[in-house]
Formats: C-alpha cells, sequence, structure tokens
C-alpha cells in the first residue's frame, strides 16, 4: 500500500541529475551495460504482475485527504529527471527504461514490451499517434512505434558516419534528431541537427550545429514554423523547420538546464529571477516577469493556455502567457510545508504538480482556478529519483523510480 501524506516537513534537494547527458557521456565511454537493478516481468501464467502492489481504492474523498491509489506496481523505469520520459497514450502509460513497458492505463497490468527499450536519457516523443524513440541498440536508428501494441510502424537512419541519433522533437510531418559526426578515427568533436521525413524516414535537410555546441542536455520543442531548442551551453536557438536555416540564436543570462517552454508565437524561458517572453520570429524580447526578493524561477509549462510556473520560495504563479500578466499566485506549497514543483499536468479542475527529488515531495493537486491545495501524494519509499507525471485525462500517473501509481482524478 502506498503511504499518502499531507504536507510534511521540506528538504532542499543538493543534485540535479539535468537530463540524460551525463549518462549518455557515460554511455558514449563504453558503460552502455551499467542500469539499475532489473525488474521481473509479469508472472507466467498469471493476470498480476510480479512486483505489483494490491491496488486501493480511489474515488470520493474530502478535500485536504490525499488519495489512494487506484493501483501502485513496479516498473523497469529508468528516468534521468526529465519530464518526456513518462507518457499517458492511446490507454496505455508507458515509463522511459529498459526494456521499455507499456502498462494498461485503467488496470496497471502489462500489455506490451520492448526489450532493448530507449537509451537512458532519450526522450518518449508523441507525434500524430506514433512514439519515437532512441534505439536501445545503438544501431544509429530512430524508429516509431504504435503505442497501443509496441508494434514498429516507420524506422529513420542518418547513416554510418553518424553516432547516437536521438529524437528531441516531433511534428505533423517531420522527426528532429541530433547525432554526433564522426571522423576517420571514429571521434567526435561536432554533432549536428536533421529533419527525418514522418512517412519515409529519409532525410529532409541536416545541419552542422557550432563547434563547441554539444548533442547531450538539449531540450527541443516545436511551434508552427519554429523548431526551438536549449542546451547546457547556455544557447538558445530557433531554426526554421522546412529548410532548417537558423533564424537566430543567443546566448541566454544564465542557465537553467535548458528548460523553457512555448505559446503560439513566443519562447517563454527563465534566467534566474527573471522571465523572459522571446518572438519566435526574431528574438526580440515581448515581456518580462520578476521573482521575489532572493529567488528564482524554475521550470516553465503551458498547460491547457496557462502559464504556470513556480519558483524557490514554493509560490506557484498562473500568468497569461501572451502577455505575462498575473492571473493567480499561490503559496499553498510553502505553507503546506511542500517542495518546488517542476512539472505539471491538468486533469479535470486539478492542476497536478511533481517535484524534484526529495522525501517531503511527491504530487500535489492544486485547484486549477485558484491555486488553493487540495491533496499531496508521497509513497513513502524514500527514492532518490524526481516525480514525474502524466495524465490520460481519467487517471493522474506518477513515477518515483521504479514505482508506478495510477491516482484518481
Amino acid at each position: 500500500m502506498a503511504k499518502t501524506t499531507v504536507g510534511g516537513t521540506s528538504r532542499r534537494r543538493v543534485l540535479r541529475l539535468a537530463g540524460g547527458g551525463l549518462a549518455l557521456a557515460a554511455l558514449g565511454a563504453g558503460a552502455a551495460g551499467c542500469r539499475e537493478d532489473d525488474v521481473d516481468g509479469p508472472a507466467a501464467g498469471g493476470d498480476k504482475p510480479a512486483g505489483s502492489k494490491e491496488p486501493s481504492a480511489g474515488g470520493d474523498r474530502e478535500d485536504g485527504k490525499a488519495p489512494k491509489a487506484l493501483w501502485s506496481q513496479s516498473v523497469p523505469a529508468e528516468t534521468y529527471g526529465d519530464n518526456d520520459e513518462l507518457v499517458a497514450v492511446a490507454g496505455m502509460v508507458i515509463a522511459s527504461g529498459s526494456p521499455l513497458s507499456a502498462r494498461d492505463a485503467a488496470t496497471g497490468k502489462e500489455r506490451w514490451s520492448l526489450p532493448d527499450g530507449v537509451a537512458p536519457g532519450a526522450p518518449l516523443l508523441l507525434g500524430d499517434g506514433t512514439l519515437y524513440l532512441a534505439s536501445g541498440k545503438y544501431d544509429g536508428t530512430v524508429s516509431g512505434y504504435d503505442p497501443a501494441s509496441g508494434k514498429e510502424t516507420w524506422q529513420g537512419r542518418l547513416g554510418k558516419e553518424y553516432r547516437q541519433p536521438r529524437p528531441i522533437a516531433v511534428d505533423a510531418r517531420q522527426v528532429y534528431v541530433v547525432a554526433e559526426i564522426l571522423e576517420e578515427d571514429n571521434s567526435s568533436h561536432t554533432n549536428l541537427i536533421a529533419a527525418l521525413d514522418a512517412g519515409s524516414g529519409k532525410i529532409v535537410w541536416s545541419e552542422q550545429r557550432d563547434l563547441g555546441t554539444e548533442q547531450n542536455g538539449i531540450h527541443a520543442a516545436v511551434q508552427g514554423r519554429h523548431l526551438v531548442y536549449t542546451d547546457f551551453k547556455k544557447n538558445l536557438t530557433v531554426r526554421d523547420t522546412s529548410t532548417g536555416r537558423q533564424v537566430w540564436t543567443q546566448k541566454t543570462e544564465k542557465t537553467n538546464y535548458g528548460f523553457f517552454t512555448v505559446h503560439e508565437e513566443l519562447v517563454i524561458v527563465p534566467q534566474g529571477d527573471r522571465l523572459h517572453a522571446y518572438a519566435l520570429a526574431d528574438g526580440a524580447r515581448k515581456w518580462t516577469v520578476k521573482a521575489g526578493h532572493l529567488t528564482t524561477f524554475k521550470e516553465p509549462a503551458v498547460v491547457d493556455g496557462v502559464l504556470h510556473i513556480a519558483d524557490t520560495a514554493r509560490t506557484v504563479r498562473a500568468l497569461d502567457p501572451a502577455t505575462g500578466k498575473e492571473l493567480w499566485q499561490s503559496k499553498a506549497l510553502a505553507e503546506a510545508g511542500f517542495q518546488v514543483p517542476r512539472q505539471y499536468v491538468k486533469a479535470g479542475k486539478l492542476l497536478c504538480v511533481a517535484t524534484d527529488l526529495d522525501k517531503d515531495g511527491g504530487v500535489a493537486a492544486l485547484d486549477a482556478a485558484t491555486g488553493e491545495l487540495r491533496w499531496t501524494f508521497n509513497d513513502g519509499t524514500g527514492d532518490h529519483h524526481s516525480w514525474l507525471v502524466a495524465t490520460d485525462g481519467k487517471r493522474v500517473f506518477a513515477l518515483h523510480g521504479k514505482e508506478l501509481h495510477a491516482l484518481p482524478v
């Protein structure tokens, strides 16, 4: 039975695994065989997967009381704190790992798995009904799968002169990847970014990135005709999706591990105690919001047309993404002793947030209209991994290390 709590004593985490860059660098140096302990799959001949916990009834409850998990199971997850390592789609909930395991969203039973899984730190990208993955085989391919069945439906390959291609973003027409450019001695000092056709898998365009840029630690998004991405080198870059031409690039003032969000014709980037919105067309600054005294902004997210962001004082703001105008501000998490949220999903009237690694963190549900705290959830395992959340609209899925929980909305 998962432990549930409301509030708790706060403790700041001291280390952040920012995406999968460090893991991928280690793998490139020969550590590909290292991973966390394996988890058994479903028990042979039985309906209940091995390692699963007895589901507990969710449903009606009073405000302020933590929900009981509809089901909780151990899964072979391998996550590094990125928001795109847990997805809910086509009646499945899928966590990044090896093997890659897809669970029935309603029951938690395993429906399919991929033995080779996904390359550690690479995102699970959804586009036009397809789940795109960097191959765990390290054979230079990028594959697309039917998320309902796990069957491969698409494959793209850059060529033997490139290594470790990883998808970073996807739209209805193209899959965008980064890869190392190999030298004659099999070393690599540069990398490229390319677009693969979402139908044929063929290269539409490819552009070598500037010397000194890295293929790890990239966060990306597609908005209309613009591909936006950031990296650990404090670069914010926008390219034309049709040609790959660089529209503009600039150095960000402070590193935020590459997190940003987009809305219509804006890219919104936290920089220390400032939150800036830039025009995608030319990089012009459109608005700025300042955090409170001695506080800095964390990861932003536009959910259901509203921009949400927290600061290190654990104040959560809801803003109009077009103007930066504040819609509401909530100090409920700080008052409850809860931790700083870093990921946001909306389920019904609830804004569900997930914290970074902390024994007093977990998942909290806020009223999406007011920011009022409704409940918090922590499984009590003390695992050091960040919390991740996803939703199918009916349930909220919370992943903590190798423990996956389905919570009622």
